[in-house]
C-alpha cells in the first residue's frame, strides 16, 4: 500500500512504510477523512503525534500549515522511517523526533514546556490508555484550550463519550478502525451545542 502526503505544501509526495508488518499506516482515505473534520488547513500550531509510527499523520499536519512538530514512537525502526519521510517532505526544520515510551515522552515533553493544539494518539490496539494519556496532559498542562485530539482505535473498543475535560465533536468508523475526535475545554461553562456526528465507512 503507497501512502501520500494527501494536501498542502507536500502534497503528493511518497511516505515510506516501516518495515515488517508491526506498524499500521493510516491509510489516505482515513487520513483525508481525520482532516477534513479537523481542518482542513491550519494556520500555526504545535501538533504531537505520540505513536508516530511512520509519520504520517504529523507530516500531513504540517503540510497543512501546522508550524511544528514533535514524533515519538519505541521502535527504532519506526524512528529511522519518520526522519527519512520528514526528509522526502522537506519538513524536517519544523520536527522533533524521539524515541520513548508515551508516558515518558509526555514527562520528558513537559518538563520542556511544550504545549499543543493537536494531539494524534493511534496507540496499538492491545493497549486501551488512549483516555489515560489525555487525562496526563491535562493534568501537565500540555494542551491548548480548544486542543484537539485524534484518537484512533480499533472498531471493538468504545472509548466514554465524555472525558473529564473534554467532549466528543466526532466518531467516525471506517471498517475495522474507528477514529474519535476529542476537543479539551480548560473551563466548561456550558454545555457543548456542537452536535455529535457518527459516520460508519466502508474501509475500502
Amino acid at each position: 500500500m503507497t501512502v501520500r502526503v494527501v494536501s498542502g505544501s507536500a502534497k503528493g509526495r511518497p511516505l515510506k512504510s516501516v518495515p515488517g508488518s508491526g506498524t499500521r499506516p493510516t491509510t489516505d482515505k482515513v487520513k483525508e477523512a481525520v482532516f477534513s473534520m479537523i481542518g482542513p488547513y491550519f494556520e500555526g500550531g504545535a501538533v504531537l503525534d505520540l505513536f508516530a509510527g511512520t509519520g504520517g499523520l504529523g507530516i500531513e499536519a504540517l503540510s497543512r500549515g501546522m508550524e511544528s512538530a514533535v514524533f515519538v514512537d519505541m521502535d527504532p525502526k519506526s524512528i529511522d522511517t519518520i526522519r527519512a519521510n520528514l526528509k522526502a517532505t522537506n519538513l524536517e526544520a519544523s520536527a522533533q523526533v524521539y524515541r520513548n515510551e508515551a508516558g515518558r515522552a509526555l514527562s520528558a515533553l513537559e518538563k520542556r514546556g511544550r504545549v499543543f493544539d493537536l494531539v494524534f494518539l493511534d496507540p496499538p490496539y492491545r493497549l486501551k490508555h488512549g483516555d489515560e494519556l489525555m487525562l496526563s496532559m491535562v493534568e501537565t498542562g500540555m494542551l491548548q484550550e480548544d486542543a484537539i485530539i485524534v484518537l484512533e482505535h480499533e472498531s471493538s473498543y468504545a472509548y466514554p463519550e465524555d472525558i473529564p475535560g473534554f467532549y466528543r465533536l466526532r466518531q467516525a468508523v471506517y471498517g475495522e478502525t474507528t477514529i474519535s475526535i476529542y476537543q479539551y475545554e480548560a473551563n466548561p461553562s456550558v454545555e457543548s451545542e456542537t452536535g455529535e456526528e457518527v459516520e460508519n465507512e466502508s474501509a475500502n
